[in-house]
Protein backbone atom coordinates (compact mmCIF):
# COMPACT_ATOMS: atom_id res chain seq x y z
CA UNK A 1 0.00 0.00 0.00
CA UNK A 2 2.65 2.48 1.00
CA UNK A 3 4.66 1.65 -2.11
CA UNK A 4 1.64 2.31 -4.31
CA UNK A 5 1.02 5.68 -2.68
CA UNK A 6 4.66 6.61 -3.08
CA UNK A 7 4.42 5.85 -6.80
CA UNK A 8 1.48 8.15 -7.40
CA UNK A 9 3.08 10.94 -5.42
CA UNK A 10 6.41 10.37 -7.14
CA UNK A 11 4.68 10.54 -10.49
CA UNK A 12 2.86 13.72 -9.48
CA UNK A 13 6.13 15.59 -9.75
CA UNK A 14 6.17 14.73 -13.43
CA UNK A 15 2.49 15.30 -14.11
CA UNK A 16 1.51 11.66 -14.26
CA UNK A 17 -1.83 10.32 -15.35
CA UNK A 18 -4.44 9.13 -12.89
CA UNK A 19 -3.51 6.28 -10.61
CA UNK A 20 -5.65 4.46 -8.13
CA UNK A 21 -5.37 5.20 -4.45
CA UNK A 22 -4.40 2.23 -2.25
CA UNK A 23 -7.61 2.60 -0.27
CA UNK A 24 -10.27 2.17 -2.93
CA UNK A 25 -13.75 2.66 -1.58
CA UNK A 26 -17.31 2.60 -2.72
CA UNK A 27 -18.55 5.10 -5.25
CA UNK A 28 -18.64 8.49 -3.57
CA UNK A 29 -21.10 10.14 -5.91
CA UNK A 30 -23.72 12.30 -4.24
CA UNK A 31 -27.04 13.83 -5.08
CA UNK A 32 -27.01 16.39 -2.30
CA UNK A 33 -28.78 19.54 -3.53
CA UNK A 34 -27.24 22.98 -3.62
CA UNK A 35 -27.73 24.59 -0.23
CA UNK A 36 -29.72 27.82 0.01
CA UNK A 37 -27.77 30.27 2.15
CA UNK A 38 -27.46 34.00 2.51
CA UNK A 39 -24.33 35.10 0.63
CA UNK A 40 -21.34 35.83 2.84
CA UNK A 41 -19.40 39.04 2.60
CA UNK A 42 -15.86 38.64 1.32
CA UNK A 43 -14.46 39.15 4.81
CA UNK A 44 -16.86 36.64 6.33
CA UNK A 45 -15.98 34.09 3.68
CA UNK A 46 -12.23 34.55 4.17
CA UNK A 47 -12.54 34.26 7.94
CA UNK A 48 -14.69 31.17 7.66
CA UNK A 49 -12.53 29.23 5.23
CA UNK A 50 -9.39 30.01 7.23
CA UNK A 51 -11.06 28.86 10.46
CA UNK A 52 -12.31 25.72 8.76
CA UNK A 53 -8.97 24.76 7.22
CA UNK A 54 -7.14 25.33 10.51
CA UNK A 55 -9.44 22.81 12.19
CA UNK A 56 -7.62 20.00 10.41
CA UNK A 57 -4.46 20.88 12.35
CA UNK A 58 -6.20 21.71 15.62
CA UNK A 59 -9.38 19.70 16.11
CA UNK A 60 -8.16 16.74 14.04
CA UNK A 61 -4.44 16.82 14.80
CA UNK A 62 -2.76 13.72 16.18
CA UNK A 63 -3.44 13.70 19.92
CA UNK A 64 0.06 12.59 20.90
CA UNK A 65 2.46 14.54 18.69
CA UNK A 66 0.09 17.44 17.90
CA UNK A 67 1.36 17.14 14.33
CA UNK A 68 -0.73 16.43 11.25
CA UNK A 69 -2.16 13.10 10.25
CA UNK A 70 -1.45 12.24 6.62
CA UNK A 71 -5.15 12.00 5.82
CA UNK A 72 -8.60 11.92 7.41
CA UNK A 73 -11.50 9.97 5.94
CA UNK A 74 -14.92 11.04 7.18
CA UNK A 75 -16.27 7.52 6.71
CA UNK A 76 -13.29 5.84 8.39
CA UNK A 77 -11.65 8.23 10.92
CA UNK A 78 -9.27 5.56 12.19
CA UNK A 79 -7.76 4.83 8.79
CA UNK A 80 -3.94 5.22 8.98
CA UNK A 81 -4.39 7.28 12.14
CA UNK A 82 -0.86 6.43 13.23
CA UNK A 83 0.79 8.10 10.21
CA UNK A 84 2.26 11.57 10.76
CA UNK A 85 3.14 13.45 7.60
CA UNK A 86 6.23 15.64 7.73
CA UNK A 87 5.51 18.18 5.00
CA UNK A 88 1.84 18.48 5.87
CA UNK A 89 2.82 19.05 9.48
CA UNK A 90 5.05 21.92 8.38
CA UNK A 91 2.09 23.53 6.65
CA UNK A 92 0.02 22.87 9.75
CA UNK A 93 2.51 24.65 12.00
CA UNK A 94 2.20 27.72 9.80
CA UNK A 95 -1.60 27.40 9.82
CA UNK A 96 -1.54 27.53 13.62
CA UNK A 97 0.43 30.78 13.52
CA UNK A 98 -2.32 32.20 11.33
CA UNK A 99 -4.91 31.00 13.82
CA UNK A 100 -3.11 32.69 16.68
CA UNK A 101 -2.61 35.96 14.83
CA UNK A 102 -6.27 36.12 13.82
CA UNK A 103 -7.50 35.24 17.30
CA UNK A 104 -9.03 31.99 16.10
CA UNK A 105 -6.84 29.98 18.51
CA UNK A 106 -5.80 30.70 22.13
CA UNK A 107 -2.19 31.84 22.06
CA UNK A 108 -0.98 30.09 25.23
CA UNK A 109 -2.52 26.76 24.22
CA UNK A 110 -1.06 27.13 20.74
CA UNK A 111 2.40 27.70 22.19
CA UNK A 112 2.01 24.60 24.35
CA UNK A 113 0.89 22.52 21.39
CA UNK A 114 3.69 23.80 19.20
CA UNK A 115 6.19 22.95 21.93
CA UNK A 116 4.82 19.39 22.04
CA UNK A 117 5.12 19.15 18.26
CA UNK A 118 8.70 20.40 18.21
CA UNK A 119 9.68 18.10 21.07
CA UNK A 120 8.28 15.22 19.03
CA UNK A 121 10.32 16.31 16.01
CA UNK A 122 13.42 16.50 18.19
CA UNK A 123 13.05 12.87 19.29
CA UNK A 124 11.80 11.51 15.97
CA UNK A 125 13.98 9.65 13.49
CA UNK A 126 16.32 11.87 11.51
CA UNK A 127 18.75 10.89 8.80
CA UNK A 128 21.65 13.30 8.57
CA UNK A 129 19.25 15.81 10.04
CA UNK A 130 16.38 15.19 7.63
CA UNK A 131 13.08 13.75 8.78
CA UNK A 132 11.37 10.94 6.87
CA UNK A 133 8.24 11.50 4.81
CA UNK A 134 6.11 9.55 7.31
CA UNK A 135 6.56 8.93 11.03
CA UNK A 136 4.73 6.81 13.57
CA UNK A 137 2.68 9.00 15.89
CA UNK A 138 3.73 7.15 19.05
CA UNK A 139 7.41 6.36 18.52
CA UNK A 140 8.51 8.92 15.96
CA UNK A 141 10.08 6.07 13.99
CA UNK A 142 10.08 6.14 10.23
CA UNK A 143 7.17 4.55 8.41
CA UNK A 144 8.45 3.74 4.90
CA UNK A 145 6.80 5.79 2.17
CA UNK A 146 8.08 3.22 -0.29
CA UNK A 147 10.34 0.20 -0.12
CA UNK A 148 13.50 2.25 -0.55
CA UNK A 149 12.03 5.46 0.84
CA UNK A 150 12.67 4.65 4.49
CA UNK A 151 15.13 7.39 5.40
CA UNK A 152 15.54 11.12 5.02
CA UNK A 153 13.18 13.10 2.81
CA UNK A 154 14.85 16.43 2.12
CA UNK A 155 11.90 18.08 0.39
CA UNK A 156 9.42 17.32 3.17
CA UNK A 157 12.08 18.46 5.63
CA UNK A 158 12.40 21.78 3.83
CA UNK A 159 8.67 22.38 4.29
CA UNK A 160 9.14 21.85 8.03
CA UNK A 161 12.15 24.15 8.14
CA UNK A 162 10.19 26.89 6.37
CA UNK A 163 7.74 26.59 9.27
CA UNK A 164 10.45 26.43 11.94
CA UNK A 165 11.94 29.72 10.80
CA UNK A 166 8.49 31.28 10.75
CA UNK A 167 7.77 30.03 14.28
CA UNK A 168 11.09 31.41 15.49
CA UNK A 169 10.50 34.83 14.01
CA UNK A 170 6.92 35.02 15.31
CA UNK A 171 7.66 34.04 18.92
CA UNK A 172 11.27 35.15 19.50
CA UNK A 173 10.34 38.34 21.37
CA UNK A 174 7.50 36.84 23.41
CA UNK A 175 7.27 35.55 26.96
CA UNK A 176 9.56 32.89 28.38
CA UNK A 177 7.60 29.95 26.92
CA UNK A 178 7.50 31.62 23.53
CA UNK A 179 11.22 32.37 23.55
CA UNK A 180 11.90 28.74 24.48
CA UNK A 181 9.74 27.66 21.55
CA UNK A 182 11.63 29.97 19.21
CA UNK A 183 14.95 28.60 20.45
CA UNK A 184 13.80 25.02 19.91
CA UNK A 185 12.69 25.85 16.37
CA UNK A 186 16.08 27.37 15.65
CA UNK A 187 17.91 24.35 17.05
CA UNK A 188 15.91 21.91 14.94
CA UNK A 189 16.40 23.87 11.73
CA UNK A 190 20.15 24.07 12.29
CA UNK A 191 20.38 20.30 12.57
CA UNK A 192 19.66 19.51 8.91
CA UNK A 193 22.72 18.42 6.94
CA UNK A 194 21.76 19.90 3.60
CA UNK A 195 25.25 19.47 2.18
CA UNK A 196 25.08 15.70 2.79
CA UNK A 197 22.18 15.51 0.35
CA UNK A 198 24.33 16.75 -2.55
CA UNK A 199 26.28 13.47 -2.74
CA UNK A 200 29.23 15.77 -3.39
CA UNK A 201 27.66 17.01 -6.62
CA UNK A 202 26.32 20.38 -7.71
CA UNK A 203 22.73 19.39 -6.97
CA UNK A 204 20.46 18.24 -4.15
CA UNK A 205 18.93 14.78 -3.92
CA UNK A 206 15.52 14.06 -2.45
CA UNK A 207 16.15 10.83 -0.48
CA UNK A 208 18.76 8.97 1.50
CA UNK A 209 18.18 5.61 3.18
CA UNK A 210 20.31 3.89 5.82
CA UNK A 211 19.55 0.60 4.03
CA UNK A 212 19.55 1.64 0.37
CA UNK A 213 21.79 4.67 0.37
CA UNK A 214 21.21 6.84 -2.70
CA UNK A 215 19.37 4.18 -4.74
CA UNK A 216 16.28 6.39 -5.11
CA UNK A 217 18.57 8.76 -7.06
CA UNK A 218 15.97 11.53 -7.32
CA UNK A 219 17.84 14.70 -8.24
CA UNK A 220 16.01 17.95 -7.48
CA UNK A 221 15.79 19.76 -10.81
CA UNK A 222 13.38 22.55 -11.60
CA UNK A 223 10.66 23.40 -12.04
CA UNK A 224 8.37 21.82 -9.48
CA UNK A 225 7.59 22.34 -5.78
CA UNK A 226 11.21 22.08 -4.61
CA UNK A 227 12.47 25.67 -4.93
CA UNK A 228 12.17 26.13 -1.16
CA UNK A 229 14.48 23.14 -0.64
CA UNK A 230 17.30 24.96 -2.40
CA UNK A 231 16.52 28.21 -0.56
CA UNK A 232 16.69 26.43 2.81
CA UNK A 233 19.88 24.59 1.85
CA UNK A 234 21.61 27.76 0.72
CA UNK A 235 20.45 29.60 3.86
CA UNK A 236 21.68 27.02 6.37
CA UNK A 237 24.14 28.48 8.91
CA UNK A 238 25.52 25.01 9.67
CA UNK A 239 25.41 22.84 6.52
CA UNK A 240 24.97 25.11 3.48
CA UNK A 241 25.20 24.16 -0.15
CA UNK A 242 27.05 26.10 -2.81
CA UNK A 243 25.42 28.48 -5.25
CA UNK A 244 26.56 26.15 -8.03
CA UNK A 245 24.17 23.47 -6.75
CA UNK A 246 21.27 25.86 -7.35
CA UNK A 247 22.39 27.08 -10.75
CA UNK A 248 23.64 23.78 -12.17
CA UNK A 249 21.22 21.45 -10.39
CA UNK A 250 17.91 23.21 -9.84
CA UNK A 251 18.15 25.67 -12.74
CA UNK A 252 19.72 23.06 -15.05
CA UNK A 253 22.38 25.58 -16.10
CA UNK A 254 19.61 27.82 -17.45
CA UNK A 255 17.48 25.11 -19.07
CA UNK A 256 14.79 25.75 -16.46
CA UNK A 257 13.63 28.69 -18.61
CA UNK A 258 10.95 28.09 -21.24
CA UNK A 259 9.67 30.54 -23.83
CA UNK A 260 6.29 28.90 -24.32
CA UNK A 261 2.86 30.50 -24.01
CA UNK A 262 -0.58 29.29 -23.02
CA UNK A 263 -3.60 31.46 -23.84
CA UNK A 264 -1.13 34.21 -24.73
CA UNK A 265 0.42 34.06 -21.25
CA UNK A 266 4.14 33.21 -20.83
CA UNK A 267 4.77 30.00 -18.90
CA UNK A 268 8.32 31.28 -18.11
CA UNK A 269 9.67 28.02 -16.70
CA UNK A 270 9.96 24.47 -17.97
CA UNK A 271 7.46 22.74 -15.69
CA UNK A 272 8.61 19.15 -15.22
CA UNK A 273 6.51 16.81 -17.32
CA UNK A 274 4.53 19.68 -18.88
CA UNK A 275 7.01 21.45 -21.14
CA UNK A 276 5.36 24.48 -22.73
CA UNK A 277 2.47 24.32 -20.28
CA UNK A 278 2.07 24.54 -16.49
CA UNK A 279 2.09 21.83 -13.85
CA UNK A 280 -0.25 21.27 -10.90
CA UNK A 281 -1.10 24.39 -8.91
CA UNK A 282 0.66 23.26 -5.74
CA UNK A 283 3.97 24.11 -7.38
CA UNK A 284 3.03 27.75 -6.75
CA UNK A 285 2.05 27.07 -3.13
CA UNK A 286 4.45 24.83 -1.21
CA UNK A 287 7.56 26.95 -1.72
CA UNK A 288 5.72 30.23 -1.29
CA UNK A 289 4.08 29.87 2.11
CA UNK A 290 7.10 31.73 3.46
CA UNK A 291 9.01 32.78 0.35
CA UNK A 292 7.41 35.96 -1.00
CA UNK A 293 7.51 35.84 -4.81
CA UNK A 294 6.35 39.44 -5.27
CA UNK A 295 9.24 41.49 -6.63
CA UNK A 296 11.58 38.54 -6.14
CA UNK A 297 13.86 38.01 -9.14
CA UNK A 298 16.93 36.13 -10.19
CA UNK A 299 18.49 35.71 -13.62
CA UNK A 300 15.87 33.12 -14.54
CA UNK A 301 12.54 34.69 -13.62
CA UNK A 302 10.44 37.31 -11.90
CA UNK A 303 8.72 35.03 -9.39
CA UNK A 304 5.75 37.31 -8.89
CA UNK A 305 4.97 37.09 -12.59
CA UNK A 306 5.74 33.36 -12.63
CA UNK A 307 3.23 32.50 -9.91
CA UNK A 308 0.58 34.88 -11.23
CA UNK A 309 0.91 33.47 -14.74
CA UNK A 310 0.57 29.95 -13.37
CA UNK A 311 -2.79 30.87 -11.81
CA UNK A 312 -3.92 32.85 -14.87
CA UNK A 313 -3.25 29.91 -17.17
CA UNK A 314 -5.17 27.60 -14.85
CA UNK A 315 -8.12 29.97 -14.90
CA UNK A 316 -8.04 30.36 -18.66
CA UNK A 317 -7.92 26.59 -19.02
CA UNK A 318 -11.09 26.33 -16.96
CA UNK A 319 -12.79 29.06 -18.98
CA UNK A 320 -11.77 27.50 -22.31
CA UNK A 321 -12.83 24.12 -20.89
CA UNK A 322 -11.49 21.98 -23.74
CA UNK A 323 -13.16 18.84 -22.36
CA UNK A 324 -16.52 20.54 -21.77
CA UNK A 325 -16.61 19.63 -18.09
CA UNK A 326 -19.70 20.80 -16.22
CA UNK A 327 -19.36 24.05 -14.21
CA UNK A 328 -15.80 24.86 -15.32
CA UNK A 329 -15.51 28.65 -15.37
CA UNK A 330 -13.75 31.55 -13.66
CA UNK A 331 -15.61 30.64 -10.47
CA UNK A 332 -15.02 26.88 -10.63
CA UNK A 333 -11.38 26.22 -11.35
CA UNK A 334 -8.22 24.76 -9.90
CA UNK A 335 -6.18 21.69 -10.81
CA UNK A 336 -3.58 20.24 -8.49
CA UNK A 337 -2.40 16.97 -6.94
CA UNK A 338 -5.26 15.57 -4.87
CA UNK A 339 -7.73 12.77 -4.59
CA UNK A 340 -9.51 12.10 -7.85
CA UNK A 341 -12.43 10.17 -9.28
CA UNK A 342 -11.36 7.03 -11.10
CA UNK A 343 -13.22 5.94 -14.21
CA UNK A 344 -15.13 3.33 -12.20
CA UNK A 345 -16.27 5.89 -9.63
CA UNK A 346 -13.82 4.88 -6.92
CA UNK A 347 -11.40 7.30 -5.35
CA UNK A 348 -7.80 7.52 -6.53
CA UNK A 349 -5.04 10.10 -6.58
CA UNK A 350 -3.45 12.08 -9.39
CA UNK A 351 -1.68 15.33 -10.17
CA UNK A 352 -4.42 17.26 -11.97
CA UNK A 353 -3.12 19.86 -14.41
CA UNK A 354 -4.07 21.08 -17.90
CA UNK A 355 -2.38 18.05 -19.47
CA UNK A 356 -4.12 15.73 -16.99
CA UNK A 357 -7.60 17.14 -16.51
CA UNK A 358 -10.06 14.48 -15.36
CA UNK A 359 -12.94 16.83 -14.61
CA UNK A 360 -12.02 16.97 -10.92
CA UNK A 361 -11.58 20.27 -9.07
CA UNK A 362 -9.35 20.51 -5.99
CA UNK A 363 -10.44 23.42 -3.73
CA UNK A 364 -6.93 24.03 -2.39
CA UNK A 365 -5.77 24.92 -5.91
CA UNK A 366 -7.88 28.08 -6.14
CA UNK A 367 -8.05 28.93 -2.43
CA UNK A 368 -4.28 28.79 -1.99
CA UNK A 369 -3.89 31.02 -5.06
CA UNK A 370 -5.51 34.07 -3.47
CA UNK A 371 -2.23 36.04 -3.63
CA UNK A 372 -1.94 35.42 -7.37
CA UNK A 373 -5.54 35.61 -8.63
CA UNK A 374 -7.62 37.28 -5.91
CA UNK A 375 -10.67 38.04 -8.05
CA UNK A 376 -11.12 34.51 -9.36
CA UNK A 377 -10.12 32.93 -6.04
CA UNK A 378 -12.85 34.97 -4.34
CA UNK A 379 -15.37 33.83 -6.94
CA UNK A 380 -14.41 30.25 -6.21
CA UNK A 381 -14.67 30.82 -2.45
CA UNK A 382 -18.24 32.09 -2.83
CA UNK A 383 -19.03 29.25 -5.24
CA UNK A 384 -18.04 26.87 -2.45
CA UNK A 385 -19.58 28.55 0.58
CA UNK A 386 -22.59 30.34 -0.89
CA UNK A 387 -23.68 27.85 -3.54
CA UNK A 388 -22.34 24.42 -2.58
CA UNK A 389 -21.44 24.36 1.10
CA UNK A 390 -23.66 21.37 1.89
CA UNK A 391 -21.99 19.35 -0.86
CA UNK A 392 -18.37 20.40 -0.82
CA UNK A 393 -17.54 21.64 2.70
CA UNK A 394 -17.21 19.43 5.76
CA UNK A 395 -15.90 19.33 9.31
CA UNK A 396 -12.47 20.76 8.45
CA UNK A 397 -13.22 22.96 5.48
CA UNK A 398 -13.60 22.13 1.80
CA UNK A 399 -13.31 18.46 0.98
CA UNK A 400 -10.22 17.50 -0.96
CA UNK A 401 -11.81 17.13 -4.38
CA UNK A 402 -15.11 17.18 -6.26
CA UNK A 403 -16.48 16.85 -9.77
CA UNK A 404 -19.66 18.62 -10.91
CA UNK A 405 -19.45 16.56 -14.10
CA UNK A 406 -20.01 13.33 -12.20
CA UNK A 407 -21.92 14.78 -9.23
CA UNK A 408 -19.07 13.38 -7.13
CA UNK A 409 -17.22 14.52 -4.03
CA UNK A 410 -14.72 12.72 -1.85
CA UNK A 411 -15.40 13.32 1.88
CA UNK A 412 -11.72 13.18 2.75
CA UNK A 413 -8.88 15.46 3.70
CA UNK A 414 -5.14 15.44 2.97
CA UNK A 415 -2.80 17.48 5.17
CA UNK A 416 -0.71 18.74 2.27
CA UNK A 417 -3.79 20.15 0.56
CA UNK A 418 -5.60 21.54 3.58
CA UNK A 419 -2.38 23.01 4.97
CA UNK A 420 -1.72 25.65 2.33
CA UNK A 421 -5.17 27.27 2.46
CA UNK A 422 -5.00 29.38 5.63
CA UNK A 423 -1.33 30.45 5.17
CA UNK A 424 -1.71 31.55 1.55
CA UNK A 425 -4.96 33.38 2.26
CA UNK A 426 -3.22 35.14 5.13
CA UNK A 427 -0.38 36.13 2.85
CA UNK A 428 -3.00 37.64 0.54
CA UNK A 429 -4.68 39.45 3.43
CA UNK A 430 -1.70 40.72 5.43
CA UNK A 431 1.51 39.14 4.14
CA UNK A 432 2.11 37.80 7.66
CA UNK A 433 4.06 34.64 6.89
CA UNK A 434 5.97 36.26 4.07
CA UNK A 435 7.10 39.06 6.36
CA UNK A 436 8.20 36.63 9.07
CA UNK A 437 10.11 34.28 6.80
CA UNK A 438 11.69 36.93 4.61
CA UNK A 439 12.90 38.86 7.67
CA UNK A 440 15.11 35.97 8.80
CA UNK A 441 18.79 36.86 8.52
CA UNK A 442 19.76 33.44 7.14
CA UNK A 443 17.08 33.56 4.47
CA UNK A 444 18.25 36.94 3.25
CA UNK A 445 21.84 35.70 3.15
CA UNK A 446 20.82 32.54 1.31
CA UNK A 447 18.81 34.45 -1.29
CA UNK A 448 21.69 36.87 -1.80
CA UNK A 449 24.06 33.95 -2.20
CA UNK A 450 21.94 32.50 -4.99
CA UNK A 451 21.67 35.82 -6.82
CA UNK A 452 18.12 36.84 -5.91
CA UNK A 453 17.07 40.44 -5.66
CA UNK A 454 14.05 42.10 -4.09
CA UNK A 455 13.46 45.79 -3.55
CA UNK A 456 10.68 44.87 -1.14
CA UNK A 457 13.14 43.15 1.21
CA UNK A 458 16.29 45.10 0.34
CA UNK A 459 17.93 42.13 -1.32
CA UNK A 460 20.78 43.09 -3.61
CA UNK A 461 22.77 40.23 -5.19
Amino acid sequence: MKSSLYIVLFLSVFGACSSSSPEKTKNEETTTPINPVNPLTDTEALDLVQKDAIKYFWDYADSNSKLARERYLIGDPGFESNIITTGGSGFGLMSIIVGVERGFLPRAEAVSRLATALNFLEKADRFHGAWPHWMDNASGKVIPFGTKDNGGDLVETSFVCQALITIREYFKDGNAAERDLAAKADELWRGVEWDWYTKGEDALYWHWSPNYGWEMNFKLEGYNECLITYIMAASSPTHPISADAYHKGWARSGAIVNGGYQYGIPVIFNYNGATGNVGPMFWSHYSYLGLDPNGLKDKYADYGVLTQNHAKIMIQHSIANPHNWKDYSDKCWGLTASYTRNADGTTGYTAHQPNNDTGVISPTAALSSFPFAPVEAMKFLHYLYDEHKAQYVGIAGPYDAFSPQYNWVTPRYLAIDQGTIAPMIENYRTGLLWKLFMSATEVKQGLNKLGFESGKYNLIP
